[in-house]
């Protein structure tokens, strides 16, 4: 019993980790011990506490266990962080996404108990200059994610204000404002300049609309020349009507600067109602994007037109943030990205639905970003038409695949910024009955063998273009034409052969793990010499 108590957190992350990949619930567990020994069947009470390393199973219980998963009893005392051989089965993943499955997460799980976070992440932003809001926006992000961006009670909220029409003008967006019992208030108020908190550089910030309670909307005159943004806030505000009453407990609607549009960001730290703002903010946005984009008219659209986005802001009369985000969310594939970046480095908006490895941290720019991205070569560019790129992902030991178009564009405020979304052709390419990896590695290692970047090999090329035609996805074919690249999250971390900043010098390992080589070499030494 000594060895089960010394190894009960190990045991229990292994069970867990084990029973997650065959997709049972506890209650399955329970079951199917009581099918086999009715005497030693684990309630289900009590096999969450063995999961969480809260008890310790007795040795018959374990046997029944390691019947149950058709295991060793020794290899849930093994204190390997691998899942081996618990690999057989495991479901297919998209090839962008973290598999966390492959390792067993073998941190206490006291660490992370509710009483001791409450106490430890406020400490922890403070101290990496994070604010209270976007830590929620990491929350809401993650929430989003798990859920492939499908939020159906916000879809029926807007489908029963709007109706399902599409696409809908400004005097439908202000009928529907007088419909839910909103009036429509104008002020006029110019984009102000304002710096960068972290880098000093002149940007500029508007004030674009504003809630204030019970039922008025305040609309910045500045936006009368650009209706598609009008339709937008007038969208979200009455997304806040109807989902929230009209209480006013919502940020501001503003553009531009490193605020991100909430008035309680300018502390680190969690302060009063800022996990609430940005929790409201996003279901008034989705809320926004349901409306003026329904799912079933704007899927058929998308597929009508390729997911040409020059075409949706042309005949929809809506933005191009909007026309992308709602694209990930009605989409009948799931690995998609979405990005919305600054040139002064800033990152407003995120969605990796594919698990991409992003090169910012903090919603900020890292000091060394691959600089082959799309999103870089757009910043970098005067050219304002439409960029596509296949490109190659290598982190972590996995090779990913993927397309992506970023289009250049302004904010209200005047500030350049670029947009992009993405999809992970990984998947695409395995329910095509193709051999998804080994395209990968040829584009893989065509890129490498030519420093970094070349043509798709063609027979790869012709796998992607039927990819690309069952997705229906157009710029995955322009993809086609340029060279793919090699791309990272971080250049220190840089896998082409030849680097993007030249030559690198061999990455110096950590000191504690140089000393313990340099001891664990003396130690063999004299073992030797004796």
């Amino acid at each position: 019993m000594s060895t089960l108590l010394r190894r009960a957190h190990f045991l229990g992350a292994k069970l867990r980790t084990l029973r997650k990949r065959h997709t049972w619930t506890l209650e399955e567990v329970s079951t199917r011990c009581s099918r086999l020994d009715p005497s030693n069947a684990p309630s289900v009470s009590y096999l969450s506490m063995i999961e969480t390393g809260k008890r310790v199973p007795s040795r018959a219980l374990l046997d029944l266990l390691a019947d149950v998963f058709q295991k060793p009893a020794a290899w849930f005392l093994d204190e390997s962080e691998t899942a081996g051989e618990a690999t057989t089965g495991a479901p297919a993943l998209g090839s962008g996404a973290s598999d966390v499955l492959t390792s067993f997460s073998l941190e206490p799980r006291a660490l992370f108990s509710e009483g001791q976070l409450e106490h430890a992440i406020p400490e922890l932003l403070s101290q990496t200059g994070t604010t209270g809001y976007q830590f929620a926006q990491l929350l809401i992000r993650t929430f989003q994610e798990a859920r492939h961006n499908s939020l159906p009670d916000l879809e029926r909220a807007a489908e029963a204000v709007g109706g399902k029409r599409f696409p809908l003008q400004t005097d439908d967006l202000f009928a529907l404002a007088d419909q839910v019992g909103l009036r429509i208030r104008w002020f006029d108020r110019s984009p102000f300049e304002t710096g960068s908190q972290e880098q000093g550089a002149a940007h500029h910030a508007l004030v674009r609309s504003f809630f204030d309670p019970p039922n008025t909307i305040y609309l910045n005159r500045q936006l009368e020349r650009a209706p598609a943004r009008v339709k937008y806030d007038v969208a979200t505000h009455i997304g806040h009507k109807v989902l929230h009453g009209g209480d006013g407990k919502r940020s501001f609607h503003t553009t531009g600067g490193w605020g991100g549009g909430s008035a309680l960001q300018d502390a680190y730290g969690i302060a009063s109602q800022e996990v609430l703002f940005a929790w409201r903010d996003f279901e008034c946005g989705f809320f926004a994007d349901a409306l003026l984009c329904p799912r079933t008219a704007y899927r058929d659209f998308l597929l009508r037109h390729e997911y040409d986005m020059q075409v949706g802001v042309e005949r929809l009369d809506l933005t191009l943030s909007v026309l992308m985000r709602r694209a990930t969310a009605v989409s009948p594939y799931q690995h998609w990205h979405y990005l919305d970046a600054y040139d002064e480095g800033q990152l407003r908006h995120v969605y990796r639905g594919n698990g991409i490895a992003l090169p910012w941290g903090n919603m900020r720019m890292v000091l060394n970003p691959c600089r082959q991205w799309a999103v870089f070569r757009v910043i970098r560019s005067a050219d304002r038409t439409p960029f596509a790129q296949i490109s190659i992902m290598e982190h972590e030991g996995r090779r990913s695949l993927y397309a992506c178009e970023t289009h250049q564009s302004q904010d209200a405020a005047g500030n350049r910024h670029v947009i992009c979304m993405g999809v992970d052709l990984g998947p695409a390419l395995q329910t095509q009955d193709g051999d998804a990896e080994s395209v990968i590695s040829s584009i893989a290692e065509a890129c490498h063998a030519a420093g970094g970047e070349a043509p798709v090999p063609d027979e790869a090329a012709d796998q992607l273009a039927r990819a690309a035609r069952v997705l229906n996805i157009g710029w995955v074919r322009h993809g086609l034409r340029r060279p793919a690249n090699v791309i990272c999250a971080r250049n220190s971390h840089c896998p082409r052969s030849a680097p993007c900043q030249g030559n690198r010098a061999p990455q110096p390992r950590p000191l504690l793990e140089r000393v313990r080589e340099e001891i664990l070499s003396e130690v063999h030494a004299q073992q030797v010499d004796g």
